[in-house]
C-alpha cells in the first residue's frame, strides 16, 4: 500500500489581523486519504487558519504548503485555482441560480468533461438530482449545503476546507452532511473541516486537532480525541 502523501500542510503558523496575532504556532497537515477536523471553543483560531490556508490574512511566521510546495503569501485567487476549494458557513451558493446552474459556476475554471462531473455530484447527493432545476435559494438549509459541496467539488481539488458545514441544520442534515464527508474522502479528495459539533465530526475524522487561544491543545486518531478525558469534557459532553 502507497505511503499517504502530505497534502496540505501548516508549520508554525503565525498569523492574525491588524498587529494582533490568533494563531500562534499551529501545526497541522492532511494527507491525500484523510478527513481531517478541527475543533475547539469559539474564538480558538479554527476559521483564521482556513483563512491564512486561502492567503485571506497576514502570515507573519511559518509556511503553508500545497503538495510541498510553499504557497505562503499566495494571494487567494492563486491558491483557489491550484485547486483548493472551500465551502464557508454562509453565502456559499448563487441563490437564484439552479442547483444545475451553481454545479456549472463551480466548474468555469476547468470545463473540460463538465456534465460527467455533474453527473458524479448527482450520484454523491442524491437529492439535488430531484431538484436541479430549482433555485437553489428555495432549498432547505442542509440541501443547500449539499450544493456548496457539489460546487465545490466541480473543479476535483487536490483538498476540499470545509468550514461549519453542519451549523444550523437539523440532526437529519447533519448525519447526512458527514456522511457525504466520508463520500468524498472516499471518492479521493482529501477534507479538512473546522466543525463545532465535535462528537459527529471526530466520528468520521481519521485524525483531528484540537485548538485553545490559538495554539494546538490536542492531536490524534479520531478515535483517540472522542476518548480523551479532557476533550470528552471540553467539547463531547461528558462529565468527570
Amino acid at each position: 500500500m502507497a505511503e499517504a502523501k502530505k497534502v496540505l500542510e501548516l508549520s508554525d503558523i503565525h498569523a492574525g489581523y491588524g498587529d494582533t496575532d490568533i494563531l500562534h504556532g499551529i501545526n497541522m497537515h492532511v494527507c491525500d486519504d484523510e478527513v481531517v477536523v478541527v475543533i475547539g471553543p469559539n474564538g480558538a483560531g479554527k476559521s483564521t487558519a482556513v483563512k491564512a490556508i486561502l492567503g485571506l490574512l497576514n502570515i507573519r511566521k511559518g509556511d503553508v504548503l500545497l503538495n510541498e510546495q510553499v504557497i505562503t503569501g499566495t494571494p487567494p485567487e492563486k491558491v483557489i485555482n491550484q485547486r483548493v476549494s472551500y465551502v464557508p458557513q454562509t453565502h456559499n451558493v448563487f441563490v437564484s441560480l439552479t442547483v444545475q446552474e451553481n454545479l456549472e459556476m463551480g466548474a468555469w475554471t476547468v470545463p473540460e468533461g463538465m456534465n460527467d462531473r455533474i453527473e458524479r455530484m448527482y450520484e454523491m447527493f442524491p437529492d439535488l438530482a430531484e431538484k436541479r432545476r430549482q433555485a437553489a435559494g428555495s432549498l432547505s438549509g442542509g440541501q443547500r449545503q449539499m450544493v456548496a459541496m457539489a460546487k465545490a467539488l466541480m473543479v476535483d481539488p487536490e483538498v476540499l476546507l470545509l468550514d461549519e458545514p453542519t451549523a444550523g441544520l437539523s440532526p437529519l442534515y447533519r448525519s447526512v452532511i458527514f456522511a457525504a464527508v466520508q463520500s468524498i474522502k472516499d471518492n479521493g479528495v482529501p477534507v479538512l473541516m473546522v466543525e463545532q459539533n465535535a462528537k459527529q465530526a471526530l466520528g468520521v475524522a481519521d485524525r483531528g486537532y484540537v485548538l485553545v487561544d490559538g495554539s494546538n491543545r490536542h492531536t490524534g486518531t479520531g478515535q483517540e480525541l472522542r476518548e480523551d478525558p479532557e476533550v470528552a469534557r471540553m467539547f463531547l459532553g461528558a462529565r468527570d
